[in-house]
């Protein structure tokens, strides 16, 4: 018979799991209290297992609309959906910091403004780049890299559209993203790095971006951090075991582009020990760098501020910029594109024309490209924009945060370094707010006065707070400035065999598409472009 020493030997690690791992996360946990399924409760691995098959989001948003708005998804995570919590979280001065999530967005192993965990650090960088990304600021410097590469679109239609009755049928999803990296790429870097995809070079960049194992390797390096690092830092006879688990093979997600962005470094840098580089365009300039992002961050350099930024500080943060100006503006411009093309949108998209051709001529070049201030200036296709963004934000997933302290949310209490999240995904289908949340409809906008003030309240594509989308205003001007060229000159239909499918993007983070189509077309969306 074991003794009682055996015995206890073997109950005490029995009570302390049976504590740890159920009673207190069930129980007696201040979170015990807030709703949620108890599995959710009791281990990350439920919610994890949506995030592998891309349903995060709408799992969540299942949830709040089982439990309510605050609902417990994790052991130490709740997801809020109210605008009490959106001001306490994210509202400027909140004091909420970025989780360990953001980590994954380092580049060449440097903090950036994206991944910056404290508040201090991410306003200390942000003050470098605030002038550059203002609206009086993307206006006067987007006049020549984005109306130029919208000039390349509306070639890139004519030459390499496909003759299909009356007019031209696109891919839109590989063309826009083109039109994107190419735009992103002139203002950071200028001729340093800028690309030439609309041209039809520099193509080959955009390959592991849409690679749809790159969502894999997002899910390994959230939720196995230290086992993807180590998996990916083998060498010699280890790695070739590693590759054999591989959540993504060699080269991984952005590795062009973060050579692209390096080798544009390297470019910038090599250029200053021959010219003169001034940000107020005063000095002397080499390939139009004087204006651009990298410029800008070259002023604080450390040989020329004491405790400035280092080489790998600016590469990484150019290149971050980089990355984050790439998918969001062509998803978002996909899915407007898509959205105006559906039959049962034509009278959307007629009134658009309609406003878009009242624009006097003198507001647009010899080549039909159209001044960004015009653009700016359109009450509807500002209701398109905001309405493509609240059924599609290119970004619509929970964005978690955490604070030192406890913090009563709601009326319940989050203890210290609790995961705190919400997500444009569900602000944006509350059916209070918007109603018929699912359907693509501009005239909401235009609607009384009272219920466009609190949707605008609900409206959450870009954040908000210190933390808000800091190139809100270049792709504004971007999705502006070609919506405008293109429904100038053409209308639009969906292409043939294409009227059952919608437009889907697997390769992010979160599987992406409408939810109200079954039959998703992975990374294609071929649209008809008719001239008018």
């Amino acid at each position: 018979m074991p003794s009682p020493i055996a015995i206890l030997t073997l109950l005490i690690p029995v009570g302390l799991g049976l504590y740890t791992y159920f009673l207190h996360p069930l129980f007696l946990s201040p979170l015990s209290r807030v709703p949620g399924p108890p599995l959710n409760s009791l281990t990350k691995w439920r919610l994890a297992l949506s995030d592998y098959r891309g349903t995060r989001t709408r799992t969540i948003h299942s949830l709040h609309q089982l439990y309510g708005p605050l609902v417990r998804v994790g052991p130490n995570e709740v997801a809020f959906n109210s605008l009490s919590a959106l001001k306490l979280i994210f509202g400027a001065g909140s004091g909420f910091e970025r989780t360990a999530f953001y980590d994954m967005f380092d580049v060449y192993g440097r903090k950036n403004l994206f991944t910056f965990r404290s508040v201090r650090e991410h306003a200390e960088r942000k003050k470098l780049l605030a002038s550059a990304y203002s609206k009086s600021g993307v206006l006067k410097e987007g006049q020549r890299c984005v109306r130029g590469n919208v000039r390349g679109y509306l070639e890139l239609v004519e030459n390499e559209g496909e003759s299909q009755g009356k007019g031209k049928v696109v891919e839109l999803f590989s063309s826009l993203h083109y039109f994107s990296i190419d735009s992103i790429t002139e203002f950071l870097y200028g001729g340093f790095g800028k690309t030439a995809c609309l041209r039809g070079r520099d193509r080959e960049l955009l390959g592991d971006i849409l690679d749809v194992r790159r969502r894999r390797l997002s899910w390994f390096a959230v939720h196995l951090p230290r086992v993807t690092k180590w998996m990916y830092s083998r060498t010699g006879v280890a790695e070739k075991l590693a590759e054999w688990f591989y959540p993504m093979s060699k080269p991984t997600t952005y590795t062009g582009i973060r050579v692209h962005a390096l080798e544009a470094w390297k470019r910038f840098y090599t250029a200053q020990e021959k010219v003169n580089v001034d940000v107020e365009g005063k000095g002397d300039v080499n390939e139009r760098g004087d204006n651009t992002i990298i410029a800008r961050l070259w002023q604080h350099h450390e040989i020329k501020k004491a405790g400035g930024l280092s080489d790998l500080d600016i590469a990484s943060e150019c290149a971050d910029h980089l990355l984050a100006g790439i998918d969001t503006t062509s998803d978002t411009l996909l899915f407007l594109i898509w959205a105006l093309s559906r039959p049962e949108n034509r009278m959307c998209q007629d009134k658009l024309r309609k406003e878009i051709r009242a624009v006097p001529a003198s507001e647009f070049d010899d080549n039909g490209i159209p001044n960004l201030e015009a653009c700016d200036k359109l009450p509807y296709l500002d209701a398109v924009i905001k309405e493509t963004l609240r059924l599609y934000a290119p970004l619509p997933a929970s964005e978690p945060r955490s604070i030192g302290k406890d913090i009563t949310i709601d009326g319940y209490l989050i203890p210290t370094r609790t995961v705190v999240s919400m997500a444009p995904y569900s602000l944006h289908r509350n059916s209070e707010v918007f109603p018929d949340p699912l359907v693509f409809n501009p005239e909401r906008w235009f609607g009384p006065e009272q219920q466009v003030s609190e949707m605008k309240k609900w409206f959450w594509a870009f954040s908000s707070g210190g933390r808000m989308c800091i190139g809100l205003h270049l792709a504004m001007a971007e999705m502006t400035a070609l919506a405008t060229a293109l429904y100038r000159k053409y209308a639009t239909e969906l292409g043939e065999g294409f009227e059952q499918s919608a437009p889907g993007v697997t390769s992010r983070f979160e599987v992406f598409h409408d939810d109200t189509f079954e039959n998703i077309a992975e990374h294609k969306c071929y649209v008809r472009f008719i001239p008018a």
